[in-house]
């Protein structure tokens, strides 16, 4: 399959923008799923609800959302730029936040499940023979959870790719810039006699999202078996 400079240029910002998502939201996903597993608190349904809130908002919404809070002049990215001169909107920056934000609910999802698993009198039996929390959050609690946050990783990664909506809202399409996977083939679907060009990518980002599936599967398997986990 022979791909044009353009429709290469759109897979690489694709895998660019949804690896820098996943990057950066991972440290926050794990945080969050522990605050919702281990914490009670006031306000914590409330706080759950607002983490899967982008699960059920239509993708539009969450971009308009993000424009304005984190377009040039919203209420947080007119700062950014004006103290930094850094801006989220109409740059890759912005494709990267924007499915970073839809694919969040579905990273912590995982890891919340994953931690929900992890017996707690193990945690409890290090703490009562001196380990410190971090110690134990990092000795006990980040291994046995280590399935989930993998396979919230891999599906994080694969929704982002294919996160279309908000990224169009927010950071419109440019090509080479904000122009990821599936706006290239809303461009091509929308031009005459580009059918062809559309089908490649339509192919391409199959195999794409089977890949991180069966990624996704084979790494937790992997990963409770060396944990004695049954798979």
């Amino acid at each position: 399959m022979i791909l044009s400079d353009p429709e290469w240029q759109a897979v690489l910002l694709s895998l660019k923008v949804s690896s820098v998502a996943v990057l950066f939201s991972l440290p926050l996903g794990i945080a969050a799923a522990w605050v919702l597993v281990r914490c009670r608190f006031p306000g914590k349904t409330l706080l759950d609800s607002l983490i899967h809130l982008p699960l059920v908002l239509p993708p539009v919404v969450v971009g308009y959302l993000l424009l304005i809070g984190f377009g040039r002049r919203g209420f947080i990215g007119q700062y950014l730029y004006d103290w930094f001169g850094f801006t989220f909107a109409f740059s890759w920056r912005g494709a990267a936040l924007a499915s970073a934000v839809v694919a969040f609910p579905l990273m912590v999802r995982a890891i919340r499940l994953a931690l929900e698993g992890v017996d707690g009198r193990l945690e409890l039996a290090a703490r009562t023979l001196g380990a410190g929390r971090w110690r134990v959050f990092f000795t006990i609690t980040l291994p046995l959870t280590l399935p989930g946050i993998i396979a919230g990783t891999v599906l994080a990664f694969a929704r982002s790719l294919g996160e279309f909506g908000a990224t169009i809202t927010f950071v419109s399409n440019i090509p080479g810039e904000t122009r990821t996977l599936p706006s290239a083939m809303y461009t091509l679907i929308e031009t005459p006699g580009a059918e062809n060009a559309a089908a490649r990518l339509c192919l391409i980002a199959i195999a794409l999202a089977l890949c991180s599936l069966w990624l996704a599967e084979w790494l937790a398997r992997r990963g409770r078996k060396k944990l004695g986990m049954p798979c």
